[in-house]
């Protein structure tokens, strides 16, 4: 995943400044110099991460930090903020139009990922809004561009306008419009032609495009794995263009992560999404602040819990919670929950958005079988109503019994069984006795952040702990619940 080294290296090069009751010039000087060097290993451009230290140096000097109490903590701050500030601070969303349809030109190079971001972007918001968007394909160079559109269009129940590869890409533009307008579309996505290195040719082919949709939005397609030619890239686009936002695409993929820290500040330009992954709903808003503590080790723990409230089912879930607290979850919610989890993509990833967690040694090559979760269905699924109701009735005859109807070994099933009876127990205790509001954000709204450590401890992860790492953990987690119990306190 992205930023993992960067990561890594930011976090060793804060590590120095642990424990020191007071800090020198001389040490932050050491600190910012091994925090330039990760920004320049990562692709970040040269004068992006000069003016970065410089910035942070600055602050650091100007808050009297050399001779305050908890020295170390201060620059973490500052680093947060910076690195949240250079990416552009908040959220930006998409612009609109007052009235339909909201017209959408996708431009940039070929192969950054452009016609599938097409189709994640329509699907989003036909997923979120419940909206009726409409796909153009303006694509006549690109051999099988119209079938890759029409097929995803197709798998997403996305109707797809094209008028073949033999009609000028303006004119299949112009009747695109004219039948969004008559269908009432909500969204008219245009997916524009990709060059392999920008020219001139291309640059008229966009502006006549332009000029003819009147987009509400210019989103530039941007592959984070070229580094820093991504930069470059939307550099040229936005010379030409008038780009109102980026996608930065395959932001999963072997990249050092240079790219999304430094286009905003080459173009002056927001990255508005961030692709993650091959999926069609692997799409997401980007938030400056959530991929600053992604890139300090302090996880994202709001993204987490949105993608759970997304993916799970929020009655089912209430059902659940309910069940904990009355201590009477069973082996048959537990292979609920299990689809559920698997719904929301690879867990070591999930782990990953957890304080501390990032850069955590064991889950440094971590990689969990989706046949793991397919034997623990199978354990499941050998066991009798009785049994999944009542783990109690599992006694060493039953059990062997599982494992053979199971085909998995007795010691597996022995290990589920017991993993499910001290979860359970655990999550009874953590539930009891505190009311339970519905849905999965209830539960993280009264999470004290020292249970929430004791709880990871108990589940076999590592501990939050001490020193900064435990401490910016423990910033982020109270950070991401007085979020959470904001937007509960709007709601009611």
């Amino acid at each position: 995943m992205a930023f993992e080294n960067l990561s890594s290296r930011i976090e060793s090069a804060l590590k120095n400044l642990s424990g020191k009751g007071k800090v020198g010039e001389n040490d932050l000087d050491v600190t910012l110099r091994e925090i330039r060097l990760a920004l320049l290993e990562a692709d970040v451009n040269l004068k992006v991460a000069r003016s970065f230290v410089n910035d942070v140096r600055t602050k650091a000097l100007g808050a009297k930090v050399l001779n305050g109490l908890n020295p170390s903590e201060q620059v973490i701050k500052i680093v947060n903020d910076e690195l949240t500030e250079l990416m552009g601070e908040v959220a930006v969303p998409l612009n609109k139009s007052a009235k339909i349809p909201t017209v959408i030109l996708m431009a940039g190079l070929q192969g950054a990922g452009k016609t599938t971001t097409v189709a994640k972007l329509a699907n989003k918001f036909k997923k979120e809004e419940n909206a009726r968007p409409l796909l153009i394909a303006a694509d006549v160079y690109r051999p099988a561009a119209i079938e890759q559109l029409q097929t995803l269009g197709n798998q997403l129940d996305i109707p797809v306008f094209e008028e073949g590869t033999n009609v000028d890409p303006r004119q299949i533009v112009k009747d695109g419009l004219a039948q969004a307008k008559k269908n009432n579309n909500d969204y008219v996505f245009i997916d524009t032609a990709g060059r392999l290195q920008i020219d001139e040719d291309l640059m008229k082919e966009l502006k006549d495009i332009q000029d003819i949709s009147k987009p509400d939005e210019v989103l530039l397609v941007v592959d984070a794995m070229t580094g820093q030619n991504a930069t470059e890239t939307a550099e040229g686009f936005n010379n030409a263009l008038d780009v109102t936002g980026i996608v930065l695409t395959k932001l999963d993929g072997d990249t050092r992560g240079g790219a999304a820290l430094s286009i905003r500040a080459v173009t002056g330009k927001p990255i508005k999404f961030v692709g993650e992954g091959e999926k069609v709903d692997n799409l997401d808003v980007f938030y400056p602040e959530r991929m600053a503590s992604r890139i300090l080790g302090m996880g994202d723990v709001l993204t987490l819990i949105e993608k759970a409230q997304t993916d799970f089912d929020e009655k089912q879930a209430a059902d659940q919670l309910e069940k904990l607290r009355l201590n009477t979850f069973d082996f048959n919610d537990f292979l609920d929950q299990l689809k559920q989890v698997q719904n929301m993509g690879p867990l070591e990833d999930m782990l990953k958005m957890l304080p501390g967690m990032a850069n955590n040694p064991a889950l440094a090559n971590m990689s969990i079988d989706p046949k793991d979760f397919s034997h623990m269905e199978a354990i499941v699924q050998s066991m009798t109503n009785k049994e999944r109701q009542d783990p109690e009735l599992l006694v060493p005859a039953r059990r062997r019994r599982i494992a053979a109807g199971s085909g998995r070994p007795v010691i597996e099933v022995n290990k589920l069984i017991k993993q499910f009876v001290q979860m359970r127990d655990m999550m009874h205790r953590f539930t009891n006795g505190k009311g339970l509001p519905s849905g999965m954000e209830s539960m993280f709204g009264d999470v004290d952040t020292n249970e929430m450590s004791n709880m990871m401890g108990q589940m076999g992860m590592p501990s939050m702990g001490g020193g900064i790492g435990g401490k910016i953990a423990d910033a982020a987690m109270k950070r991401a619940f007085k979020k959470i119990q904001k937007k509960k306190k709007k709601r009611k």
